[in-house]
C-alpha cells in the first residue's frame, strides 16, 4: 500500500529494514545524478515483469522529480 513518508522514515526504513531505494526517472536523468545505492526503473518500463526479481517482503522506497 503506497504511503507518503519523509526523509527522517526514508532513513530509518533503509537503515533498520533494509528498504529498497527505487528511482522511476527516466534513465539518462537516472545516470546523471540519483541518490547512492538506489536501483533504477524508469517509470514507463515500470511493469510487473520488471518488479519480478524484487523480494516483496522488502520494503520500497519509490522516488522521482517532485516537479513531475
Amino acid at each position: 500500500m503506497p504511503t507518503d513518508i519523509d526523509v527522517e522514515e526514508a532513513q530509518r526504513l533503509i537503515r533498520e529494514d533494509d528498504a529498497l531505494l527505487l528511482e522511476v526517472l527516466p534513465r539518462e536523468e537516472y545516470t546523471e545524478e540519483h541518490i547512492a545505492g538506489a536501483d533504477s526503473i524508469p517509470l514507463k518500463k515500470l511493469t510487473p515483469g520488471s518488479v519480478s526479481g524484487i523480494d516483496h517482503e522488502r520494503p520500497v522506497i519509490v522516488y522521482c522529480d517532485d516537479d513531475l
